[in-house]
This record gives structure tokens, sequence and C-alpha cells, in this order.
């Protein structure tokens, strides 16, 4: 973490709080229209992932909103409000109940519920309904000497991991690519402390012409032109750095989520193209995918 980033670090209080591995759920009937009114029946949110984790590929899976390794939740509205408002990316999360008891992982996302990626070999011996235990830290997290740039689901972990930089006083982070505001879609009316954004992906030419398809689970992402503070709204000369946390959608406008990190003036926040920038490889959690 870069000496001349004053975080206030020593502020944050850690807190431990708990979900269940959540059982996958399908609607009666089943059927997601593709965007030309084709229906299908794919896999997609919730329960234990085996072979889709950050640092693999956003799209191509026969799947819809697939979310990368384990997904928990709490049964009772209120706390599993604490959850998700809590819950910042990079915290540590513990397995206590079950065969995998003891087991740790990371937290790498926020969707209808909390993705956590944990090591194969824990994930082999985990079941449906284990307790997770995560251990949060991040909420009201700040750069003292930046305060009008806006922090959202950050950890201390992935503050270091974000590789900010300060250039003549603006700080800088390094994004595996750049979305335009105009291919963002469902999640704008959502106030941006919860849940993710969607693009809307169905025009798969120009996915492919702007080089989205090649998108992975954990990228960060950067967009020019908008503001994350309360919600996710168009304005000229404000930026958002974000981090891909769940996989493409047949749906219309749906696609891959997209969920807010940081929010600030483009005179004092800005991003630079890095491939590397994603959270598998800059937390740790597995090497190159």
């Amino acid at each position: 973490m870069s000496t001349d980033l004053l975080w206030n670090t020593d502020q944050l209080v850690e807190m431990a709080v708990t979900g269940q591995v959540t059982q996958p759920a399908l609607r009666r009937g089943g059927y997601t229209p593709w965007p030309d009114g084709v229906g299908v029946m794919l896999p997609g949110m919730s329960g234990i992932t085996y072979n889709a984790r950050v640092g693999d590929r956003a799209f191509g899976w026969a799947s819809d909103h697939v979310e990368p390794g384990v997904s928990i939740a709490h049964s009772n509205e209120k706390a599993d409000f604490a959850l998700h408002y809590l819950t910042c990316i990079g915290n540590e999360a513990e397995v206590v109940t079950g065969l995998a008891q003891g087991g740790r992982g990371i937290v790498t996302g926020e969707h209808a519920r909390i993705l956590i990626d944990f090591p194969e070999e824990v994930l082999e011996g985990m079941t449906i309904g284990d307790t997770i235990q995560i251990r949060t830290v991040g909420r009201g997290i700040q750069l003292q000497n930046h305060p009008d740039i806006e922090f959202k689901k950050t950890s201390p972990a992935l503050a270091k991991a974000l590789r900010l930089r300060s250039v003549e006083g603006q700080i800088r982070c390094p994004v595996a690519m750049e979305l335009p505001p105009r291919i963002m879609g469902s999640g704008a009316e959502l106030n941006s402390e919860f849940v993710d954004q969607d693009l809307m992906s169905g025009d798969r030419g120009l996915m492919e012409e702007l080089g989205i398809d090649q998108m992975r689970l954990g990228d960060l992402i950067g967009i020019r032109n908008v503001d994350h503070r309360f919600g996710r709204s168009y304005r000229e000369g404000w930026i958002a750095i974000c981090l891909c946390i769940h996989g493409d959608s047949v749906m219309t406008g749906h696609g891959p989520g997209i969920l807010t990190l940081m929010t600030g003036p483009s005179d004092l926040l800005d991003f630079e193209i890095d491939s590397a920038a994603n959270i598998a490889q800059t937390l740790g959690i597995r090497g190159q995918a």
C-alpha cells in the first residue's frame, strides 16, 4: 500500500457475522428467455459451485448469473441485511460447522447472496446448510487525505490489493478493462451499498467488438461519467471503480455483475488499464487462471 495514502484503518470496527450455505432454487417452469424469446433452463445462483472461481471467465458458461465459489445467506431478514452491509470484499471467512469445519476462505462478491472463495479441498467437504462466519471489517473505510473519494465494500486487505497510487494529487487504480456507461443495465436503481449492477450483454457482437467478452470473474473495472455514491447514475466528470462478481446472463438487461468499490470526481480519481488487475491474483486467492 502506497505510503502517501493515509487510511483510517485504526478507526474501523471488526465484527463477526454468520450465514449458511444456500440451496440453489428455480422458479416453477424453470425457463429463462433469451432476448429472441427462446427459453432455456440453466443452473445459476446460490449453492456451492465447484468449477467457477474468481479468475475464471465471466462469459461462456452454460449458466445464468453463475456465482463463483460458495453463496451464503441468513434466514433472518435483519441479520441477512447485516451480513450484506457489514461484509466487505477481502474479508476472511471460516467454516464453523460440518465436515469442512476450520476451512478458510475470502469474500469475493455480494449478489443476492454473499460470495466466498474457498480452496478446492474445502469445497469438497462442504454441504448445503453449513454455517460460515465472516470477520467483517471495512465499513466506513476512508482515505483521510482524499475524503471526497467514497469507498464501498472495501476491506483493508482489498484497499492494499487495489494497488492505488497517488499522482499529483489524483488517485489512480489499475483496472482490467473499461466499460462504457451505455451498456450498464439492471441495478442502476439500487442502493450502491447493496448488491451489483448488471451489464446489458445481449448484443454479442458489441461485446466482442469492445473486448468485454474477455472479462473474468474478479476483474477490476473502470467506468467514466458515472456517479455511484447513492445509486448508479450518469454524471459527466465522475468515475467508478468496480468489481466483476458473477457471470453472464441470457436475460434482457442482464449480464456479468459489477459491484461498486469506489467513486469520485475525475480530477481526484482515475484508472489505468492493467490486464492483471484481478482479485484472484492481487488478493492471493489463486495463481494466474
